[in-house]
């Protein structure tokens, strides 16, 4: 699978420019899904050396990505068909609607295949819907 991750405010706290404290199993959690054969693109805001100092934070705790804010390494932009849009089976991201679950929760979505929503009701903390033509 292709999971494109965000950096700020997900793998590590809010405090762009600079670069906040670790997300409490950001890290290792990543380096989990690539020695499970995922492939891992970071997908951030961060150009320029900001972009370099956070793949360099990864680096050093032992995450390296597929590629950096493109499909693939080799990828460099200069074809028409380019676009910044990636392409990934799945986006890890804090402006999710709901915000971030934990990592822990994060992995055991991926490991096993299940929606956020299929996991909270398998873990009795979200009713299930009584009729499927009724929202509420």
């Amino acid at each position: 699978m292709v999971i494109a991750v965000d950096f700020d405010g997900t793998i590590v706290e809010h405090r762009y420019p600079e670069i906040g404290k670790e997300i409490p199993f950001a890290t290792a959690t990543l380096r989990q899904l690539i020695a499970d054969g995922h492939e891992i693109i970071l997908w951030t805001v961060r150009e320029g050396e900001l972009l370099n100092d956070a793949v360099e934070y990864c680096r050093k705790r032992g995450v390296t990505f597929f590629a950096v804010n493109r499909d693939f390494e080799e990828e460099d932009g200069s074809n028409s068909d380019f676009s910044r849009k990636i392409r990934a089976d799945l986006f890890i991201d804090d402006r999710n609607i709901g915000g971030l679950p934990h990592w822990s929760t994060i992995y055991a979505l991926i490991n096993n295949g299940k929606t956020l929503e299929q996991h909270l009701i398998a873990q009795g903390t979200l009713p299930k819907p009584k009729r499927w033509w009724w929202p509420f």
